[in-house]
């Protein structure tokens, strides 16, 4: 019966999200709140960005409730630690606030790169001040313990680098919001299974926002004023929720979980795609000499659509990439050490990319033989 205390609250997360989007598209026609079509979009309508306005409120008030009800009713034993964890969720909460304000301005009113950037790092600082950060690497480059001056850089540029490339992976329907609730379902199953009822909480009622938001961003296309897209709202807020809970787990503390050998890479398989991927794209623009934060039609799933897939089996097949690595991972740190876990995961990932420009490579010529062919 514990698992009521995750369950519930997913439940009601997925109510709520399917209750606000339809206000939030009604608003978004209402007053011509659209995302612009440019060259560099694959939609060609005309479609509202404000879907992550959902999401932080639900995230926020139903886990605070959550939590309320869960200690007047004392349905499970928590058995934390308070003056350690209640910090933690409470300056994320104010950082997601942050993050809210600065998405929204930015989808409605537009707000300079190097502001959101400053933003990011501002909070992301909230997470070592409340004691949240990685302070063990379990044997990765052989390294143990983190001392707190080498974690806390290491923690903010982490968390930085995680907001953006969520951001940044949010390109066709579907993909951001699936690899999210497949990540938090992934750690939400974890934190439930170490008694980490709190974080288990939050991370379920994120997946359970995301599923309503889901349905209107991939099938919303078939049906008149029903499609719509999250906009820098929901990518900030959601980066920065999968960048606690996976900092959460794979910190060393036993007031958060009990200690497992493989939690730092079982954590961030669950943003392997995401963060392999900006990373890929900025190594090709330093490459090219391009400027490192100029848009591009680059990213994983721009490769998967020029080798003919569609947008619908584009976002699948990285969704099944995204929960290969995560299950892949949660099952090798237990036979095998980390380092050669991660090393596996980088081979795989390289391996994957060089089969896949092979593919691409190969479709390129298919589509230039056919027009040469029509053209004679």
């Amino acid at each position: 019966m514990k698992v009521l205390v995750v369950i519930v609250p997913f439940i009601i997360a997925i109510a709520l999200g399917r209750f606000i989007i339809p206000y939030i598209l009604f608003v978004s026609y209402k007053k011509r709140l659209f995302d612009p079509l440019d060259v560099r979009k694959s939609h060609q309508q005309i479609t509202p960005r404000l879907g992550g306005v959902a999401f932080a409120p639900v995230q926020s008030c139903l886990f605070i409730l959550s939590v309320v009800i869960l200690y007047k009713v004392n349905f499970v034993a928590l058995g934390i630690n308070t003056a350690e964890i209640f910090p933690m969720f409470t300056l994320f909460l104010c950082g997601m606030v942050m993050l809210f304000l600065v998405g929204l301005a930015d989808d409605l009113v537009s707000v300079s790169y190097r502001w959101k950037f400053i933003i990011q790092i501002f909070v992301a600082t909230l997470f070592p001040l409340s004691g949240l950060w990685i302070n063990d690497l379990y044997g990765i480059f052989l390294i143990t313990y983190l001392p707190m001056w080498v974690g806390v850089p290491l923690t903010i540029f982490a968390v930085v680098l995680i907001i953006n490339a969520v951001n940044l992976i949010d390109g066709i329907d579907g993909l951001c919001s699936g690899l999210i609730m497949v990540g938090c379902l992934f750690l939400g199953v974890l934190f439930t299974y170490y008694d980490a009822w709190l974080h288990a909480i939050f991370a379920f009622i994120t997946a359970g926002v995301l599923v309503p938001f889901f349905y209107f961003n991939v099938f919303g296309a078939f049906k008149r004023r029903r499609r719509i897209f999250m906009g820098d709202t929901g990518s900030l807020t959601l980066g920065y929720a999968i960048a606690f809970l996976s900092i959460s787990f794979a910190m060393n503390n036993k007031d958060i979980k009990p200690f497992s050998e493989g939690a730092i890479v079982t954590a961030f398989s669950t943003l392997i795609v995401p963060v392999f991927d900006v990373s890929r794209v900025l190594f090709v623009r330093w490459r090219e000499k391009q400027p490192l934060f100029k848009a591009d039609r680059n990213h994983l799933h721009h490769k998967f659509l020029r080798s003919g897939m569609s947008h619908r089996n584009a976002m699948i097949s990285i969704l099944l990439l995204a929960l290969f690595f995560c299950l892949f991972n949660l099952f090798a740190v237990q036979y095998i050490s980390n380092n050669i876990v991660v090393l596996c995961d980088v081979v795989l990932w390289i391996g994957f990319l060089l089969v896949w420009n092979i593919v691409e490579s190969r479709k390129k010529k298919e589509r230039a033989q056919k027009m040469q062919f029509l053209n004679q």
